[in-house]
């Protein structure tokens, strides 16, 4: 049996697409059922720079989803100064950016300003309407607690709205306890130290996510230029047959 070729740059790119072609399914008119989900998903880690994309995404949010997100139905003024605020040198925000390079899910892993729960992190997530029912919110979460254990993290906590049935169901099925107290819940997720299979597997998961990155920015830059490509002909094309009638 002859091994695939992995150095031919055909090969790695069809492979890229195997692996998260559900992302885009959206995009190009496919659906993508719950029960297949995705093989991988491309998570990566946000800094400063994507606030813009942050803001964008969590506007785009239905009111009853800013409202099970927040906790009380934000506005876009809110959640501008919440973006605002982020502490990307203390905190850890992930995202997942379709092929246009559209964030369409992120987490929050807030870590504790209090020294002596140092330990201890708390876990937001939001996804794009149209992207629910891939498991886009668990890869997110699962993603979120290997990277807080690695960090040395041992109790995760999760603040939701006693109706936020899915964030909820997320946190029992990975082994939390939650706690109700009326309209709100409260989980709490223990998690084991730190080992080399969690070490690893969070640093493979953060190259490939940037690789993934950069490929989408490599398309979505020569979808640009082709576009401008397209433009000029027409303007060309125009201008002979404005041209051709004198």
């Amino acid at each position: 049996m002859t091994a695939p070729n992995t150095n031919h740059p055909g090969f790695l790119f069809r492979l890229w697409q195997r692996c998260v072609g559900g992302v885009d399914a959206e995009a190009t008119g496919q659906h993508t059922t719950s029960s297949q989900g995705l093989h991988w998903l491309p998570i990566r880690s946000l800094s400063p720079r994507h606030k813009p994309r942050i803001q964008k995404h969590l506007i785009a949010l239905a009111p009853q989803d800013r409202y099970l997100r927040f906790g009380y139905p934000a506005t876009d003024e809110q959640i501008a100064r919440y973006v605002t605020g982020m502490n990307f040198d203390r905190d850890e925000i992930f995202g997942v950016f379709n092929r246009r390079l559209e964030l369409v899910a992120m987490a929050h892993l807030a870590y504790s300003v209090d020294p002596q729960w140092a330990s201890c992190a708390e876990f937001g997530v939001s996804v794009a309407a149209h992207q629910r029912g891939r498991g886009i919110g668990v890869k997110l979460f699962h993603h979120a607690t290997t990277h807080a254990r690695n960090q040395g993290v041992s109790m995760l906590f999760i603040h939701a709205l006693s109706e936020n049935v899915a964030m909820l169901k997320i946190a029992r099925h990975a082994g939390a306890r939650v706690e109700r107290d009326g309209s709100e819940s409260e989980a709490y997720l223990s998690l084991p130290s730190a080992n080399l299979d969690s070490q690893f597997s969070g640093m493979l998961q953060e190259q490939m996510a940037e690789i993934d990155y950069q490929l989408k920015n490599q398309a979505h830059q020569f979808r640009k230029w082709l576009s401008t490509l397209q433009e000029i002909r027409q303007g060309v094309r125009d201008a002979r047959h404005v041209h051709g009638k004198r």
